[in-house]
């Protein structure tokens, strides 16, 4: 079996845990509001701005044993540089004030994965990091194209007021695989077992980023302007 599939056989149950969120699963099954969107969008924005930076610090942070990584690390930059501006354009397409959002800061849940990540890279393995890029990509290319679909027919928004979504549905599928490739040529044990720690971690604290967001049925007293 490849690693890429140990990986994601020991993670199951954080995988699960975390698509049972109360709002992924009122989302697809119909349930959002225009509260909830844009506070989803806004707690994106708050950590897909930090991908960029967070893939920079990693590739500098990897041993020389693992330039083949840095490589690797190299792709993503290009391919996710600027993506928090997609953001920003979907809010205003929807309807929101996209500098409110860029101004307020994330939720304490999306602060600390954030912290978390680069706590990862600094303090320990940095190829721990890459538990957070499946954790990210692996719940997109789940459900995010669907999650938009739903949203936009549901809000009477336009497509591109989706383009987040939409984008990182079809992108991380193609992602996935470019992952799987990667950490599959990881051979070290102490390697494999920093991403299987990211990976759990990082399934728990995206998971609280969406157990915070706010609910179509549920008033919540920490609203998102």
């Amino acid at each position: 079996m490849s690693f890429s599939a140990e990986l994601r056989g020991a993670t199951e149950i954080e995988r699960q845990r975390l698509l049972s969120a109360p709002i992924i699963t009122d989302c697809l099954a119909g349930r959002v509001s225009r509260d909830s969107y844009r506070a989803f969008l806004t707690e994106a924005y708050h950590h897909v701005k930090h991908t960029v930076p967070l893939l920079m610090a990693c590739g500098a942070r990897l041993p020389d044993r693992l330039e083949w990584l840095r490589h690797g690390v190299t792709k993503y930059i290009e391919e996710e540089y600027g993506h928090e501006q997609w953001i920003l354009k979907d809010l205003a397409e929807a309807g929101f004030d996209a500098t409110v959002a860029c101004d307020r800061g994330p939720s304490p849940e999306t602060e600390l994965m954030v912290s978390y990540a680069y706590d990862t890279i600094q303090r320990g393995n940095p190829v721990g990091f890459f538990g957070m890029v499946l954790v990210l990509e692996g719940t997109s290319a789940a459900i995010a194209t669907r999650a938009a679909e739903i949203i936009a027919a549901r809000l009477t928004l336009p497509r591109r007021a989706c383009t987040y979504l939409l984008s990182h549905g079809s992108l991380d599928v193609e992602h996935v695989g470019h992952f799987d490739a990667l950490i599959d040529r990881l051979e070290d044990a102490g390697d494999r077992a920093a991403l299987l720690h990211g990976a759990r971690m990082f399934y728990r604290l995206y998971g609280e980023v969406f157990r915070a967001l706010p609910r179509a049925e549920v008033t919540n007293t920490r609203a998102v302007a």
